[in-house]
């Protein structure tokens, strides 16, 4: 019986024995595979250069790499960051972000496994930097919050509140008919030398004492015209609050198509943090044109004008990232695109003016004529806006639009010669006195409380005795009267509140007081 139990318990310890020597073998075998799984997994982001050629490189290997993550190029002088924008079964496209002049074929690839971002914070306040935030201005390097991706989703619906606060530009044309608010897309359109960045760089002037940051995004401008906006910013100490992301013509094409992303994107820190910020894309038909550029020399189909089928994506996308947040801050985006002869029906022009929430049209013929800005009254609007505007100029707006709008219905007839009634002399005439009205000069933003009283002076009727070439005169010396008098400071105060009422009496004796003055000191006779 001994002899039994002492058998059977050496026949159990060699079982168990086999057990955990195949137990070994088994974690030995798991430990190798993982080993060579991860050998292998690092080969899958390795891969070589074929080809090179436009700013354009053809990649083979790298199994696992993804549309829009960035690979670095190995050179023997530095590593040349590249974004992938085609995935094909056979090979990889990505455009170089970087000179090419070191990029041969046969070198090695290595992919970061990152999306393109770039850096963010107060630190890029005040400079002029490239779309990956270099700096171009020789004033030392920047200290960067951190990083963010350039490519995210649009703020969903349910985080927006609807445009309640206006964006004062300080252009009495735009901000009394053509609102802007925060948070909304507005297009400037208009042929070349019209004053489209004119009317964006005084939107950046007026800011200068208000909470709102600016970005200007300049794709394919001259390097000179972005020096004479940065010495402008300067000059009226507006860069310190302003931040100038430049892709200039001299740029590669893959520069500029990713600059109005890198610049929305900088932007996002800021509305995070709940500030208000103003984005300016100089210009959008540019950022179109090096989009063709690099998906013609990809191999990708083109299809209207040349462009590639997911063009009105590619500014969608970039357009749905501003926003009014809920709690939070906001973006106001102004793209600018420039036309050929006036003709809105192009394709870009068409894709924009859909995408935005409406659009500031310039005449050539105002701007020939001298009604600068030369903004059109009739193929301007706002469809948001006017939920924003002060409530004091928008009660007189209305009037506004109403009368310039009979005054474009009747002003042909003067070119005619026709014989006119007293009352459509009188309209033409009063038409003529409001478009001189709007009539601004360049880089002088005016404040909402002199908009205000100087509207008010118009629609009352304390112009119509006036010659039309007198008016600037009028509006100068009415608001240096306005700045020494004592109502100054209170109805600068009450006028620039949205929701606050035109005090009307004190309004009405101020411009009286002051016209009746003006007529007398001016030598001006009323004509019965």
């Amino acid at each position: 019986m001994a002899k039994k139990t002492l058998s059977a318990e050496k026949n159990k310890d060699k079982e168990i024995l086999s057990v955990n020597s195949k137990n070994n073998n088994n974690n030995i075998t798991i430990a190798r595979k993982k080993i060579i799984n991860k050998e292998y997994s690092i080969f899958k982001k390795i891969g070589v250069v074929t080809s090179v050629a436009d700013g354009i490189v053809s990649l083979i290997g790298m199994s696992t790499v993804a549309y829009g993550e960035t690979v670095e190029i190995i050179t023997a002088q530095s590593k040349i960051v590249c974004l992938v924008l085609n995935v094909e079964n056979q090979k990889i496209g990505a455009i170089i972000l970087d000179a090419d002049t070191h990029v041969k074929p046969g070198q090695y690839v290595i992919s970061r496994d990152v999306l393109l971002s770039v850096p963010t914070g107060e630190a890029l306040l005040g400079r002029i930097i490239d779309p990956l935030g270099k700096p171009v201005d020789d004033k030392g390097p920047i200290v960067s919050r951190g990083y963010r991706m350039v490519e995210i989703i649009a703020p969903s619906i349910i985080s927006r509140t609807p445009v309640n606060l206006p964006l004062e530009t300080g252009l009495k044309v735009v901000d009394s008919i053509i609102p802007i608010g925060h948070g909304q897309r507005e297009l400037i359109i208009g042929d070349s030398k019209t004053g489209k960045t004119s009317i964006a760089l005084d939107a950046i002037l007026n800011q200068k004492n208000n909470d709102t940051l600016c970005i200007y995004v300049a794709i394919g401008q001259k390097r000179s015209s972005v020096a004479r906006i940065a010495k402008v910013l300067e000059k009226k100490d507006c860069l310190k609050s302003t931040i100038i992301l430049a892709a200039t013509a001299s740029e590669s094409a893959a520069l500029q198509f990713v600059a109005p992303y890198c610049g929305v994107a900088m932007a996002e820190y800021f509305m995070n943090l709940g500030l208000r910020v103003l984005v300016i894309y100089d210009d959008l038909t540019k950022h179109a044109i090096s989009y063709r550029q690099l998906s013609l020399l990809l191999r990708r189909p083109p299809g209207r004008e040349g462009y590639p089928g997911d063009i009105f994506y590619v500014h969608s996308r970039l357009l749905e990232r501003a926003a009014n947040l809920l709690n939070s801050g906001s973006i106001t985006a102004l793209p600018i695109v420039e036309t050929i002869q006036s003709d809105v029906s192009a394709y870009i022009p068409t894709n924009v003016i859909s995408i935005t929430d409406g659009q500031i049209f310039l005449d050539r013929e105002l701007f020939s004529s001298g009604i600068r800005p030369a903004v059109s009254p009739g193929l301007s609007v706002s469809r948001v806006g006017s939920a924003a505007q002060n409530n004091a100029l928008k009660g007189m707006a209305g009037s506004l639009k109403l009368e310039l709008a009979q005054f474009r219905e009747v002003e042909g007839f003067t070119k005619l010669g026709f014989a006119l009634d007293d009352a459509t002399t009188q309209l033409i005439e009063r038409g003529v006195r409001l478009t001189r009205l709007l009539v601004q000069k360049h880089n002088k933003p005016v404040s909402m409380d002199k908009q205000i009283l100087f509207l008010y002076s118009a629609l009352r009727g304390y112009l119509d005795w006036m010659p039309a070439n007198t008016v600037p005169r009028f509006e100068q010396a009415f608001f240096d009267f306005y700045s020494e008098s004592v109502y100054n400071y209170p109805l600068e105060g009450t006028l620039s509140i949205k929701n606050n009422k035109l005090p009307e009496e004190v309004v009405h004796y101020l411009v009286y007081s002051f016209t009746e003055g003006f007529f007398i000191n001016s030598n001006l006779f009323v004509n019965a």
